[in-house]
């Protein structure tokens, strides 16, 4: 015996049934991969991805929009596991990329390497953000224009990568720069 549906639950159904296979094969490619975690796919520039054996998230992620050398990545990164996780490096294939922070030298405010990278406690979060720890994009290969969406791999100091999407805006701040040899004054402008 044959049942006819309505057309509406037919496209419902199709697009349901569409789902469960692509995440089907989804898990079993990830389990086919000899043990290593492949990054969930990412739904927009403002939802981020995570694996299942690495609850880090990207909040609200975002690239600073620049036609040249140097810009960087934000967001709030929030690790729901119960365990601390580490970021010691990112990538993306607009730019090398490092972990950076903004600290104090000699009187002045300096951009650098963040010194094993960083570290978001169990169930907690880390803000990355203009004038603090950022992720930082070192000779860009083409520019990074506002609207455009930028893909980083994050890589944990266990070895496990998370990937998430950021749209870049145009960003003016507290003026600063990104370039090489360059401060900030102690007291940025709002």
């Amino acid at each position: 015996m044959h049942i006819s549906a309505p057309t509406g639950t037919r496209r419902r159904l199709t697009v349901l049934a569409t789902a469960l296979a692509a995440t089907t094969a989804v898990a079993f490619g990830a389990a086919g991969c000899g043990g290593s975690t492949s990054p969930a796919a990412e739904s927009g520039p403002s939802a981020s991805a995570t694996t299942p054996a690495n609850p880090v998230t990207v909040r609200d992620p975002w690239v600073k929009a620049a036609d040249e050398g140097m810009t960087a990545a934000f967001g709030t990164l929030v690790n729901d596991g119960d365990a601390d996780v580490t970021i010691t490096g990112v990538s993306t294939d607009v730019s090398p990329m490092e972990v950076h922070e903004m600290t104090m030298k000699d009187g002045r405010m300096v951009m650098q390497p963040k010194a094993g990278g960083i570290t978001i406690r169990a169930g907690g979060s880390h803000q990355l953000e203009p004038g603090g720890d950022h992720l930082m994009l070192m000779d860009l290969s083409r520019p990074v224009r506002a609207g455009d969406e930028i893909t980083f791999t994050l890589t944990f100091a266990d070895g496990k990568i998370a990937r998430f999407t950021a749209v870049a805006k145009p960003f003016t701040g507290a003026e600063e720069s990104y370039d090489p040899g360059s401060h900030m004054p102690t007291s940025p402008a709002a």
